[in-house]
């Protein structure tokens, strides 16, 4: 590896510079939450057009998938944008759902959209739709559970 670093005339050690580099750090974080802003909104973009163009349906699959995903890079956008300050949450518990907050929303959209083509087969195949909502609810229902337990013991211990 130093070899290598070293025919290119690369510094051997330009991780660590950019590392301990608070500019760096920023940028990248920074970027990172104007990203996940520019998805966000076309999430929300994307469902505003159902919605205006199918009214009539209600709160589909797909229009709460939209609406997640737009939850989802929403909060992970103000997370990057306030990179700083979520750090110093008092207690650090409030750091930590925060963190892991739309990591579970994520889970939650994609089964989500699992759910979405399973009822597409389902339906192009006849065959009855009713226990893959309870499915897509139990098993979420147990991921959320497992996180509400171990944030409960962090507070514990």
């Amino acid at each position: 590896m130093t070899r290598i670093t070293v025919e290119l005339g690369l510094p051997s050690k330009w991780w660590d510079e950019i590392n301990e580099s608070v500019q760096w750090q920023d940028g990248i974080f920074y970027s990172l939450s104007a990203a996940f802003a520019l998805v966000s909104t076309v999430a929300l973009i994307q469902l505003i057009r159902i919605e205006l163009r199918v009214p009539e349906y209600g709160w589909t699959t797909q229009k709460v998938f939209h609406l997640m995903n737009f939850v989802v890079n929403g909060v992970r956008a103000v997370v990057f944008g306030f990179h700083k300050e979520v750090f110093l949450f008092h207690p650090k518990v409030l750091t930590l759902v925060l963190l892991d907050l739309p990591g579970l929303l994520f889970f939650s959209a994609y089964t989500l959209l699992v759910l979405f083509w399973a009822e597409i087969y389902h339906q192009a195949r006849s065959l009855p739709t009713d226990k893959l909502r309870t499915s897509y609810i139990s098993v979420n229902g147990a991921i959320y559970f497992i996180q509400v337990r171990n944030i409960l013991r962090l507070l514990i211990y």
